[in-house]
């Protein structure tokens, strides 16, 4: 049986060219990055070269790039630090963020007592930046915390227009990038950004390991307390080899991103029209979404919703309802409840979610194992 992956916003497959490179560190670069010696200096000079590596094509300096395990942990850390040491009182988001945000955002609330507002989400599942602006208030310390892509319907923000605007009201701007990096060009030099944070195993990185961008001047406090490592903000002997597989996954994505582009576009449209054409009634959850991205509600009776997902895994496809991170969950996705009606939340929605690595062909295969359901 021919297993077909679309669940590319959970996660991605290493490139062949990633692999390798870790493999060559873990066999040949063993050392403890503070060690002095030879074996030491090269693991430090590894990470460096991966630093500098991952900034060049985010156009900031080094200095403002820190590793993490991943997005969750650096939006931990950015957000509590920010209300604990940086007296923020308020903080804006929207209720269509990943748990990592929202979740932090409401035990901040909690534990704190900050104010907490949500921007609107309008019917076509796009954040109301009219909204927004009215939220804002800068007698307030305030800061904005959304995601650039949203990793279940793909709807995207306007990160020139969102900074701008953060920028105007001396608000700190905090974004989840975890589903656009290495997938679009960020200029941080154009976009004033206060901070990003992003996971490598989003485009074709390892997993385990991530990076936050902490913009130069920045006041924040260490997440982990212990040695020097990461500029002295988080503490503990690095992933060298993860380290080396991101900062190698984000250079070939960048690298190769018009072309990956193109293609993934054209194999999204693709998709869209064979559903069209087979399923009538169909809708796309979501307007103007990301490329790689593709939410749709199917019109299968609301009886169908918890076995469609197991009939395509039986025959060997992998798409989900939504975030990897609730796949145990058997609410509606706190996402598609913002915009839709009582009656079609019921109703089963799909996210599939495409790579360079997928196919017309795998698309057909999609459709044709949907029509037996």
């Amino acid at each position: 049986m021919k297993k077909i992956y679309l669940d590319n916003a959970a996660t991605t497959p290493l490139r062949e060219e990633v692999i390798q490179t870790m493999i060559a560190v873990l066999q040949n670069d063993f050392g403890n990055p503070s060690s002095t010696h030879s074996f030491g200096r090269s693991a430090k000079s590894i990470i460096e070269t991966s630093r500098k590596t991952i900034a060049k094509y985010l156009n900031c300096s080094a200095q403002e790039i820190i590793f993490t395990s991943n997005a969750t942990e650096g939006t931990n850390w950015i957000l509590r630090e920010m209300v604990k040491s940086n007296g923020i009182k308020k903080i804006i988001t929207s209720k269509i963020e990943h748990h990592a945000t929202l979740y932090t955002v409401l035990n901040l609330q909690k534990e704190f007592g900050i104010e907490v507002e949500y921007i609107s989400v309008l019917p076509n599942g796009n954040l109301d930046l009219f909204d927004f602006e009215r939220k804002l208030d800068d007698k307030i310390p305030t800061l904005v915390t959304l995601m650039h892509v949203n990793n279940e319907i793909g709807t995207l923000i306007n990160l020139d227009s969102v900074a701008a605007i953060c920028q105007k009201y001396n608000v700190i701007f905090h974004c989840d990038t975890v589903q656009s990096i290495g997938k679009v060009t960020i200029d941080l030099q154009k976009i004033p950004l206060d901070f990003l944070v992003a996971s490598a195993h989003k485009f074709h990185g390892p997993k385990g390991i991530g990076f936050a961008f902490i913009r130069k001047n920045t006041p924040i406090q260490p997440m982990l307390y212990g040695g020097e490592q990461e500029k002295g903000l988080r503490a503990g002997t690095e992933a060298v080899h993860q380290i080396a597989g991101l900062a190698k996954a984000f250079e070939i994505a960048n690298e190769q991103l018009v072309d990956e582009t193109n293609y993934i576009t054209e194999l999204k449209s693709y998709c869209i029209e064979k559903l069209q054409a087979n399923f009538d009634g169909i809708i796309v959850n979501g307007e103007n979404t990301f490329y790689n991205i593709l939410n749709v509600l199917l019109p299968f009776s609301d009886e169908k919703t918890a076995l469609i997902l197991f009939n395509l895994d039986m025959k060997g496809i992998a798409v989900s309802r939504g975030s990897a991170c609730q796949s145990g969950s058997v609410k509606p996705s706190h996402v598609l409840a913002e915009f839709l009606s009582s009656e079609n939340i019921k109703k089963p929605s799909l996210r599939i979610s495409f790579s360079h690595y997928n196919t017309k062909e795998e698309i057909d295969l999609l459709i044709e194992s949907l029509k037996t359901i």
